[in-house]
């Protein structure tokens, strides 16, 4: 995973448990493209600053998923939906009563809406 996605995916994690000006910054670097200089300008602090702020804030964050793996739980539990939403398209809805058809695909558009969650 590139370090883009995952600064964003941590931050969609764990934003809320680093400091209100870790997360703006690291927000406005990862999610909306700002360079350091035009965060420094907008927050009013120095290139530097933003840096160690960066800096710092992806440390909390890394060390946050180190401890509590919601990310690596959440990419597990996206994979096994995937594949039951593979062995799903492998039954043959043909073959089933209409009523097992029908839940068939009501469990399949579940698996679905997970899998976009």
């Amino acid at each position: 995973m590139d370090e883009l996605t995952e600064i964003s995916l941590l931050l969609d994690f764990y934003g809320q448990l680093i400091t209100k000006r870790q997360f703006e910054i690291l927000d406005l670097h990862y999610n909306n493209d700002y360079s350091l200089g035009e965060i420094a300008e907008q927050m009013n602090i120095s290139r530097q600053g933003v840096y160690d702020n960066i800096k710092k804030g992806k440390a909390a964050l890394g060390g946050l998923e180190e401890k509590l793996k919601l990310i690596d739980r959440f990419s597990e539990q996206r994979n096994k939906a995937k594949e039951i939403l593979t062995i799903l398209d492998g039954i043959n809805e043909d073959m089933l009563p209409e009523k097992e058809a029908q839940k068939l695909k009501e469990v399949k558009n579940l698996v679905i809406e997970i899998m976009e969650d």
